[in-house]
């Protein structure tokens, strides 16, 4: 497959009703749409995917459902990240046989590890796969920062090719391109519209949950047409929905909001809550405003 590149949706993970199932019909429709919209990619199985809330028979089923669903139509990067080593390169490894086009690993989230320790870590998971890393540096949840000095160690490792960097610093966008030129190529995790104007190559986004076709378009009009005005505009519009899944209410306003435009995905594992009524009152609102409340009641039928 070629290099990865665009919009890219870290997917939430449809639960049943009850929350005690993955809603596999759910899955299916919410992959299908979003790459008929135009997304780019797809990495089930991230932080909005409620990664660490399924058991390892539900991983299996997210990956097999999304890797067969996709076809190939676009890369599927799974979330292998793990706080023992052994266990990362496991889950890499099964990504990999179950058909994954690359893999997204946080680092070990507890431990808080050393760059030498952090090094040996993706060197070791590397080691043990032929498919690409991508580098999650997210210090807010990972306890650890993956300085763009680190990052351009850990670029001297064949498989790591690709970083997700979700810090606030846009500037790290610059910074890990001129520390290690073609090595790495930077997906913004959070910045997306401001990383692509310092060379981001992609963008791991929550907002294309909802919006993936305008999601993608932004890349397009920045990286590939370079229409400043075009997409600027389209930023702007973008942005209520950009900041209703940012912080701590990205799973839970993604779900509400897939639910609100007719596409049913159950709610949040626990201890995670549901929005409250009034957050979801506004969100509701902002998606009529927007046209978009009901629109995916057609993929119900």
């Amino acid at each position: 497959m070629s290099k990865f590149r665009g919009t890219y949706t870290v997917l939430i993970t449809p639960l049943t009703a009850d929350g005690q199932h993955v809603d596999v019909p759910a899955l299916k429709k919410l992959v299908n749409w979003q790459i008929e919209q135009g997304i780019h990619g797809l990495i089930p199985l991230g932080s909005t995917g409620e990664f660490l809330s399924l058991t390892p028979e539900e991983r299996q089923l997210v990956i097999e459902t999304c890797v067969s669903t996709a076809a190939k139509r676009v890369p599927v990067l799974i979330g292998t990240g793990a706080e023992w080593t052994d266990e990362c390169v496991r889950l890499s490894r099964e990504a990999q046989t179950m058909g994954a086009d690359g893999v997204m690993i946080i680092p070990p989230f507890y431990s808080s590890p050393t760059d030498d320790e952090l090094f040996t870590h993706y060197r070791k998971v590397g080691e043990a796969i032929d498919i690409p890393i991508m580098v999650y540096n997210n210090p807010a949840t990972a306890n650890v920062d993956l300085k763009p000095e680190l990052v351009a160690r850990l670029s001297r490792i064949d498989a790591c090719q690709y970083i997700k960097e979700s810090t606030l610093e846009v500037t790290r966008v610059r910074d890990i391109i001129e520390l290690c030129g073609d090595r790495m190529t930077v997906f913004a995790g959070i910045l997306g519209y401001e990383s692509f104007w310092l060379g981001a190559q992609g963008w791991v986004a929550v907002c294309s949950n909802l919006i993936p076709q305008m999601s993608a378009r932004l890349f397009e009009l920045v990286a590939d047409e370079r229409n400043q005005p075009e997409a600027l505009a389209l930023y702007k519009k973008m942005l209520p929905i950009v900041r209703w899944v940012g912080g701590h209410r990205y799973v839970a306003a993604s779900k509400d909001g897939l639910a609100m435009m007719g596409l049913p995905v159950g709610q949040p594992r626990a201890p995670r809550l549901p929005l409250p009524d009034a957050d979801r009152a506004d969100l509701r609102a902002e998606l009529d405003r927007m046209g978009l409340l009901n629109s995916l009641s057609s993929l119900m039928a």
